[in-house]
């Protein structure tokens, strides 16, 4: 079977095209074993790329742990380089469907690998979000007890569940404790990512993850979206913000509160073949 290793600011994903993804009849069986990072090739999750009859391709995701993601925002970074350097599709702007909808990307330096994704409008109702709670209702600034002590974050969907918090020091935010805590918490039906911010300034703010399914990773685009988004309602930021990832940043703009924008880089890594 043949892959190719991307990785989105350190966010890694083994991408499978062609007859390869085909072939894969139990992606979330696979996955566990692809992503292995001591006896497989490592990664944070799996990334097939099918036909579509909706988009150019269509873009399954598998969490390390063998979960279907709706959406990834930094594996869409990935794909949209594969796709064009591959030839598989012959534009820089491509669309791909995802559980979440249609995602349209556009490959705007090819030479720096730079790729902006229209991430569409997050969602912020607690029953679209899905989060417990009055469904109409917006879940901003509001508390939860995990791990032991209360917590409060505001509650957004990028078309994938996410709890932001703020911190007044990301670098010593409980990530490896409270983010697993959180993300199992009963008030997300179908669990949750979480993410640490603290802000810089208006235009600037540093964001750890826990995400659901993969554990810690080094970026997150769909919770770097999120975090602005929460930035916004609670008053932290305005609309434009570089977002500080242990991996690198993001450039994420949320004009007019409604689609958001996220612009950043992906590299391909390495190419192989594995033994199923």
């Amino acid at each position: 079977m043949q892959f190719t290793k991307y990785t989105g600011l350190g966010n890694d994903f083994v991408v499978l095209d062609g007859q390869s993804a085909a072939d894969v009849k139990d992606p979330c069986a696979l996955a566990p074993k692809i992503c292995d990072r001591r006896f497989g090739v490592g990664a944070d999750g799996l990334v097939l790329l099918l036909p579509s009859d909706k988009a150019d391709v269509r873009m399954q995701i598998i969490n390390s742990d063998g979960s279907e993601a709706e959406m990834c925002g930094n594996a869409s970074r990935c794909v949209a380089l594969h796709l064009y350097r591959r030839g598989i599709v012959n534009k820089k702007q491509i669309s791909l469907e995802t559980l979440a909808g249609i995602i349209q990307t556009d490959i705007i330096d090819e030479g720096k690998n730079l790729v902006r994704v229209d991430m569409g409008a997050p969602r912020l109702k607690r029953g679209e979000i899905p989060m417990t709670g009055v469904a109409a209702d917006r879940a901003v600034n509001v508390p939860l007890r995990a791990g032991g002590t209360e917590i409060s974050g505001t509650a957004v969907s990028m078309g994938n569940p996410h709890f932001v918090t703020f911190v007044e020091n990301a670098e010593k935010a409980p990530v490896d404790t409270i983010g697993p805590a959180l993300e199992i918490h009963p008030a997300f039906p179908r669990k949750t990512n979480v993410e640490f911010v603290q802000v810089l300034n208006d235009k600037t703010v540093r964001m750890r993850v826990w995400e659901r399914g993969a554990g810690v990773t080094a970026a997150c685009g769909t919770g770097a979206c999120a975090a602005v988004c929460a930035c916004v309602l609670n008053g932290k930021t305005g609309p434009r913000v570089t977002v500080k990832l242990d991996g690198g940043d993001l450039y994420i703009e949320w004009p007019e509160q409604k689609h958001i924008f996220m612009t950043g880089p992906a590299r391909e890594v390495f190419t192989g073949e594995y033994n199923l």
